[in-house]
């Protein structure tokens, strides 16, 4: 069985062709044509993680849609969505460089949360899980954000840093699943697939 993925992540293609799951990307319109189905602005006093449940579970039902008006075969559509919540707060990509280093001062010997909602759209039902990862990163010094920023990898990242890249290096604890830090919880993420029959081992 195929399935369809609604993502433009490399990391989200990558974790999925590592577990041995055949797909087809779905594409998604962003800059100012973005699909308003899909808007990842949070609601005023939104909780993050009733946020990244509605973005998650809008990613699958519009992945769907799109199947659908391009007429071709019917097939799970996975999304998913990852937010950082720190102090209370949705943290989600940085809109400039400036507020990607905002962002890191303030994540800087501290503890947020990562979380991932992961939601398959089958037939109409969609499925929904959360994984949560907690991760704290050491104390960053001014230079090391400045060259961090620099390098351009926390710009689309929620909370301005890749786990599975350069900033790996801040990363002093994570409790929790590391590819659900990266966009895509494995282990929860094959479990939904069992549910609808995908045995990838």
């Amino acid at each position: 069985m195929r399935l369809y993925l609604a993502s433009r992540s490399p990391r989200r293609r990558e974790l999925l062709s590592r577990i041995g799951i055949d797909f087809d990307t779905v594409l998604f319109r962003d800059g100012v044509r973005a699909d308003s189905e899909t808007d990842e602005t949070p609601f005023p006093h939104e909780d993050p993680v009733a946020y990244v449940e509605r973005v998650a579970r809008a990613k699958a039902v519009h992945g769907l849609k799109i199947v659908q008006e391009r007429r071709l075969p019917l097939r799970p559509v996975l999304a998913a969505d990852t937010t950082l919540e720190f102090q209370g707060e949705i943290i989600g990509k940085p809109v400039n460089m400036a507020d990607a280093a905002h962002i890191l001062q303030r994540l800087s010997g501290q503890t947020h949360r990562v979380l991932t909602g992961v939601a398959i759209n089958h037939l109409g039902h969609t499925e929904y899980l959360l994984s949560t990862s907690e991760v704290r990163f050491r104390p960053l010094d001014e230079e090391e954000i400045r060259h961090y920023v620099m390098s351009g990898e926390p710009m689309d990242k929620a909370g301005a840093y890749g786990i599975q890249g350069r900033a790996g290096m801040f990363v002093e604890h994570l409790s929790g699943s590391y590819t659900g830090v990266m966009g895509l919880p494995v282990c929860e993420t094959g479990e939904l697939l069992k549910k609808l029959g995908f045995r990838p081992l």
